[in-house]
């Protein structure tokens, strides 16, 4: 008798417990505790024989918990003796013995029309019907088509509250647009998120959809040819739907081109504002996840959002960020997908492509850069308008300058006229950063020297002194302008050769 064997066979009485095998755990430990016994035979030296005495009885003290563990489990089996078979007087037959480890026969069930299922809940189960009393109709001439018709089509949530109970049988192109419909016609439309991961739906409409921007045509200084070419594109089509048909289709995307803070996002929030559509503001970040493949899910769902709410504008800022040129080696997997995406939806926009589309519903891209030169040959091709937006003219500088300085009291040595003349070269955001600087002119002298308290006793009307020409003087020397020659250069030469006016 070997101590390697006492072990091996300790360890598989000890696994044959953890695995649930408790009669032949009590066999390998009953083994064991033989084998020990033996070996006590055998030993002479006392502190030895002592050890392994102490072995001896932890083994046993485990052989016994195996064992009550074992009547435990015994003692549930014979408590819940199995039910004696109960017959019918139409079927006298006994159930045969069935192999506890072989699946039983599946047990037939009744075909009934699943409950509808509103927003992923599944809805409360249907009352069972009444009998019929009186001049109800025979169930044997009920049509089937009811219970098919309620298989077919699953519910999206939007209750009809009219009473109309046989809406599933229109056809299917009708069921589609039920989809999107909202509750009550003279309620604001609800885009439905059914189908779709509603975080995703809540973010973009928290966060993107932005309903009348309050700004006006009257707010943007010159920028006439712009202004007429987007109200060709959104405002015309909505006053002479009948005209913007077939060839004559309005125009799906249109891309602002310019050197920054000339009034390309003004354009844009001007266009929602005019026409009342609803504004998609766009942006990298609105469009992007970390999670792989939720990337072209937003891309789609955006414009999913944006058909359901046609009219509509959809304003990309800045996008040679979302879609720079593919092909490049730093261009990464995901980014390539997102602008696949992109093009594809852009390509199929409803009210915006096609022919028998109405063009009142009609969902246009409005696209702003300063880097075109970056931009993918594809999505160049899908927005078709390609406009420049250039640095304000004379006449728009002095516009711009009464413009934002409305609110402002002005002294009369004040000459808007010399003040735009010197502006030259400067953008619409610079413009305003000189009215903004001369504004504080005279708030900065008065508070000069002065500690916070002093401040907070100086009465409003002296902060509030009309601004003189000195502070313009002041506010050019501060103030400096933005964009360069060059820049300018590579604009005016990517419009000769791309621009589509």
């Amino acid at each position: 008798m070997s101590i390697q064997e006492i072990c091996e066979n300790t360890k598989m009485g000890r696994e044959m417990a953890l695995l649930g095998n408790y009669e032949t755990a009590q066999v390998y430990y009953q083994g064991v505790l033989q084998q020990i016994q033996k070996m006590l035979l055998t030993i002479k030296d006392d502190a030895r024989k002592q050890k392994w005495q102490q072995m001896r009885q932890d083994i046993a003290q485990e052989f016994e918990n195996v064992k009550d563990i074992n009547s435990t489990l015994s003692s549930f089996k014979s408590d819940h003796p199995a039910r004696p078979m109960v017959t019918r007087d139409d079927t006298h037959y006994d159930e045969p013995t069935r192999d506890k480890d072989v699946w039983p026969p599946p047990t037939p069930v009744d075909h009934k029309p699943s409950p509808p299922l509103r927003g992923g809940v599944r809805a409360a189960a249907p009352r069972r019907a009444d009998p019929p009393r009186g001049n109800a109709r025979p169930s044997g001439h009920k049509a089937p088509s009811d219970a098919r018709a309620a298989r077919a089509s699953p519910s999206y949530g939007n209750v009809d509250r009219r009473g109309r109970e046989n809406r599933d049988a229109r056809p299917k192109g009708d069921k589609d647009k039920d989809r999107k419909r909202p509750v009550n016609e003279g309620d604001e439309k609800k885009f439905d998120p059914s189908g779709y991961d509603k975080d995703l739906v809540e973010n973009l409409e928290r966060d993107i959809v932005q309903r009348n921007p309050n700004v006006h045509w009257e707010d943007i200084a010159e920028l006439d040819e712009a202004k007429r070419l987007l109200q060709e594109a959104v405002v015309l089509p909505l006053v002479m739907p009948d005209f913007f048909k077939g060839i004559r289709r309005p125009w799906k995307g249109v891309l602002m081109v310019g050197p920054p803070g000339t009034g390309k996002t003004l354009l844009a929030k001007a266009v929602a504002t005019e026409c009342g559509t609803t504004f998609f503001n766009v942006s990298s970040s609105s469009l992007s996840s970390k999670y792989r493949g939720e990337s072209e899910k937003l891309v789609r769902l955006l414009f999913e959002m944006a058909r359901f709410y046609a009219p509509s504008t959809i304003f990309v800022d800045e996008i040679d960020s979302i879609c720079s040129r593919r092909g490049s080696d730093s261009e990464h997997e995901a980014s390539r997908r997102v602008k696949s995406e992109l093009l594809i939806q852009m390509d199929g926009v409803e009210g915006a492509t096609g022919n028998d589309q109405d063009p009142t519903k009609i969902v246009m891209v409005l696209a702003a850069t300063n880097f075109p030169w970056d931009i993918d040959e594809a999505l160049r091709r899908r927005l078709e308008k390609r406009i420049y937006i250039p640095l304000p003219s004379v006449v728009g500088r002095e516009i711009l300058l009464n413009i934002n300085l409305k609110e402002v009291e002005l002294a009369e040595d004040v000459a808007l006229v010399s003040i735009a003349e010197r502006l030259e070269g400067y953008s619409g955001a610079d413009i305003t950063n000189v009215c903004r600087d001369a504004a504080m002119m005279s708030m900065r002298r008065r508070i000069q020297g002065l500690t916070p308290d002093a401040i907070r006793a100086i009465p409003k009307a002296e902060l509030l002194a009309p601004t003189t020409m000195e502070d313009f003087e002041m506010a050019l020397k501060k103030v400096s302008k933005s964009v360069s020659a060059s820049d300018l250069e590579k604009y005016v030469k990517w419009m000769e050769e791309f621009g589509s006016v």
